[in-house]
């Protein structure tokens, strides 16, 4: 047998560790601080992120070997909807539900005292370059405070100016209006009177793009208990300039790229955007 030196062999070993290594990315996950939405004439939702678009992206990228850093705008524990903890989600699989959520209270992200979010304030003391793709799950709390979010708007803008992986599921891209030049201003007036002038200086003008569509809105109406939204999130997606991209088939997998940018548009799309993840991230 052909004897190495060690010397080598400690080499092919540095090698093979680098190589592995340029396969990992760091991915910056960022949920909304919100546990309610407001709703039209006083009235509240209780909400927070679905189960299954959170956990069932992170499962994969970690099982890829990334690393996950989970954000919000204040660093405060991120709040889980109570009614997303369903297997419906799961695609009727009562274990696959059980594992998501054995993972999500292993990294306890919604413990009120041992939480690892941090703030967005901190990620940008850490910088953005240290990140290597950002991904907004769902549930409707982005509605409350991620869409006017300054931090976020930041950060996004970094992302697309570096044409970095950027991705948002279900309620998750309304995110994408944490860019405008007046965000607050812009969800106001939608909100007051249903309508606002296109922004074509907005960041994502003419991008491709999905969300959770106004039918399936519509056809989910009852999980607000008689309330009504402000605005729905495609209409405020497409008033800002977004070109919308729907499925045929309400709450069906539907995944939509454009440059950096992936977005699905509803809960059983998270996986759909995590595979999209991957493939940009090896």
């Amino acid at each position: 047998m052909k004897h190495i030196p060690l010397r080598r062999l400690a080499a092919a070993a540095l090698l093979g560790l680098s190589a592995l290594g340029a396969q990992a990315a760091n991915v910056l996950v960022v949920l909304s601080d919100a546990d309610r939405l407001d709703l039209k004439d006083g009235k509240v939702f209780s909400t927070g992120f679905y189960l299954n678009e959170l956990m069932q992206p992170v499962k994969l990228l970690r099982e890829a070997g990334h690393q996950l850093t989970f954000a919000t705008p204040r660093g405060d524990a991120p709040t889980l909807d109570a009614s997303s903890a369903d297997k419906a989600h799961f695609d009727g699989d009562e274990a696959a539900l059980r594992e998501h959520q054995a993972l999500l209270d292993q990294l306890k992200l919604t413990s009120r005292t041992d939480s690892p979010v941090i703030s967005l304030s901190r990620v940008e003391q850490i910088g953005y370059a240290h990140f290597d793709a950002v991904y907004v799950p769902g549930g409707h709390a982005p509605m409350q405070d991620l869409l006017t979010s300054p931090a976020l708007g930041r950060l996004l803008a970094d992302f697309h100016a570096r044409g970095k992986t950027t991705a948002l599921v279900c309620h998750g891209p309304i995110a994408l209006l944490s860019t405008l030049p007046d965000a607050p201003a812009f969800t106001r007036q939608l909100a007051a009177k249903g309508t606002v002038a296109p922004r074509p200086d907005w960041l994502y003008a003419g991008y491709r793009m999905t969300v959770i569509s106004n039918q399936e809105e519509a056809l989910a109406k009852a999980l607000l208990q008689g309330g009504v939204m402000k605005f729905y999130p495609q209409t405020a997606l497409q008033q800002a300039g977004g070109s919308y991209r729907s499925n045929q088939v309400p709450f069906t997998v539907n995944v939509v790229t454009d440059r950096e940018l992936i977005t699905g548009q509803n809960p059983a799309s998270a996986l759909g955007v995590a595979h999209e993840m991957l493939q940009r991230l090896k």
